[in-house]
Order: C-alpha cells, then structure tokens, then sequence
C-alpha cells in the first residue's frame, strides 16, 4: 500500500447555533476545488452555487511573529523586508472566462482552485481558511487544519468523515439567519410560518440537528466526482446521480429531506 500526506481538518459553520460541524480526513492530493466539493457534501450544500477559499495570511503571520516579537520589532520587520507582499490575503477559486484574474492585486492574490493541490498549500498543522458558498446567501465554513502526516492508506476510503454535528445548509433558505427562523419553525410544528417551510421544502421530515456519519461518507464516496463534473466540466449529472444527490433511496421528499 502506498503512503500519502493525509489531512485531518475541523470544520464547522459560521455564525449558526446550536454548532454545525465536522471532523474529516481528505487527501493531500486533492486538488482545493476537489476539496471545496467534499466540504459542500458534508454541509449539503448542493453544487448550485460559486464557492471560494479565503486565506487571511496576515494575520497568520503577524500571530506567529508576536509569539516572538514585539509590536515595535515586527513593524521594522514588516517594512524592511517587504512583508506585506508575502501576507496578501489568499482567494482560491475556479476561474471562469468572466472572472478578472491575476496575482497583482493590491491586497489579495487569486489562484486557480482547479491547479493547485493541498500538499502543495501548505503541511503545517493550524493553518485557517474560510470557505464561502452562496455569495447570496453568504454561507461561511471555518477550517482549521488539526493535523498533516504521511501514511500508508487506501484513497478509497477518502475523503472520510470521523464525527461530527448538525445537518448542514437548507439552499436558498437566506443564510445562517433564514436557517434559523426555519429552525424555530419546525420546532414549533404548528402556524402559518411552519406550514410555508413545510410546503417549500415538500417534507415534514427534517431534522436539523440530524447527523448521520455512515449516510454522509456513501454520499462522500459517490458524488465528490460528480461535483466536479458539474462545477469544471459543466456536465449534468446523471438520473442516478441525482437519486443519491437527492436521497431517493431514502424515500424523501424532492429536496432529499
């Protein structure tokens, strides 16, 4: 068996409680854009919507340099030797022919989501990013690298997820504050606000704070590859696909809820 950089990452939803969030194990040689797929699988986010990585590397820096510096100290540091071309923020995304790129931007630096893999980001452990889908909606998911060591495995069973909490997103549903007052509503299970949610959603089954670990490791296994045909190939997916994508085999409702 072959030895690969393996992953381990936590990652939790922004800004929503009670906390939504995972623990999982991906291959370093995954492309970030492959990554940013089993992201949006675990917090069923359903591949209708642009994504991003954003690394703040400023601060990164700057944290690390007062473990060692003073305040007077790293702003000689910082304008001395130019540090603030090496901590432009990070963007990394798929660049489509509408999208303005380049790496001279003022303040941060876009790199092609799709060409760049993890292992050659970073291996260090505690390295942040925030990935955010639905630049509508505004879904955010903070992820922090726990850990990065190289092993013999099987990449057939990665990405994996080891635990975790809560459902995930509802698409469309407004952002972290929608999903609360969606959340409120099916708690209450009566009025008119429960009764819009139940008819949009087509289900009465929804449980938000669900979290089935063996349910989201079959849908890791079979859709991250059908992420990326619909995200860089523009391909729809197949009605077998869309079954999984949809929980068919779990006889929900239209929305797999």
């Amino acid at each position: 068996m072959a030895q690969h950089y393996i992953y381990r990452f936590h990652a939790e939803l922004l800004d929503y409680k009670p906390r939504i969030w995972r623990r999982f194990e991906i291959n370093g040689g995954k492309t970030m854009a492959e990554f940013g797929y089993a992201v949006m699988l675990m917090f069923e986010m359903q591949a209708s919507h642009l994504f991003c990585f954003r690394e703040d590397r400023e601060s990164a820096l700057l944290n690390r340099l007062r473990e060692h510096y003073t305040d007077a100290e790293i702003k000689g540091v910082w304008e001395r030797y130019l540090m603030s071309d090496l901590a432009k923020s990070y963007r990394y995304e798929l660049v489509s022919s509408d999208t303005f790129f380049t790496d001279k931007n003022d303040d941060e630096r876009l790199i092609k989501a799709d060409e760049i893999r993890l292992i050659d980001v970073t291996r260090v452990p505690d390295w942040n990013l925030i990935m955010e889908y639905d630049f509508g909606d505004g879904w955010e998911v903070a992820l922090t690298l726990e850990d990065c060591e190289k092993r013999e495995v099987s990449l057939a069973g990665l990405p994996h997820v080891i635990e975790g909490e809560g459902y995930g997103i509802i698409e469309d549903v407004g952002g972290t504050y929608g999903l609360e007052k969606l959340a409120k509503a099916l708690k209450k299970r009566k009025g008119r606000e429960y009764r819009d949610f139940v008819n949009w959603l087509d289900s009465t089954t929804l449980d938000l704070e669900a979290f089935d670990v063996d349910d989201m490791n079959f849908r890791l296994k079979k859709l991250v590859r059908v992420y990326k045909e619909i995200y860089e190939y523009h391909y729809e997916p197949s009605a077998r696909m869309l079954d999984i994508l949809q929980r068919a085999y779990q006889g929900k409702g239209m929305r797999g809820y």
